[in-house]
């Protein structure tokens, strides 16, 4: 996906581990990584509008579509949004971050618990 604004306050190095976890090629893990980025990508724009009046939105959305990847846009929605938009953007993160991985665990686990099925249905029956 291209470039947004606040792609440079986001790291999501625990998804990596949990993602080595779950994929076994690299497709999957091409595709998960597509799949993560456009739900960081949307949560990210909702939390955002969220949080700033109503008054500006179409402002905002003008400005970011014209130029998602402008920074300046952080600027913008710190001086119209109640509260500090890094810790904004920060909690949102995390809380994604925390939301994925739990799914990634459970595919994990899932996967394993196939794999056992498997291994009982070639060996054991």
């Amino acid at each position: 996906m291209s470039r947004i604004f606040y792609d440079h306050l986001i790291v999501l190095e625990e998804m990596e581990v949990a993602i080595k976890d779950v994929v076994i090629t690299p497709e999957e893990k091409e595709e998960i990584w597509k799949l993560i980025d456009e739900i960081v990508h949307q949560k990210m724009l909702i939390t955002l509008i969220n949080n700033l009046p109503n008054k500006h939105h179409d402002e905002f959305l003008g400005k970011f579509y014209q130029s998602p990847y402008d920074e300046s846009l952080l600027d913008y929605l710190q001086e119209r949004t109640e509260g500090d938009v890094f810790s904004i953007i920060k909690n949102e993160i995390d809380q994604i971050q925390k939301e994925i991985i739990q799914e990634l665990v459970a595919m994990s686990t899932r996967k394993i618990n196939e794999c056992f099925k498997e291994l009982r249905r070639s060996y054991l029956d």
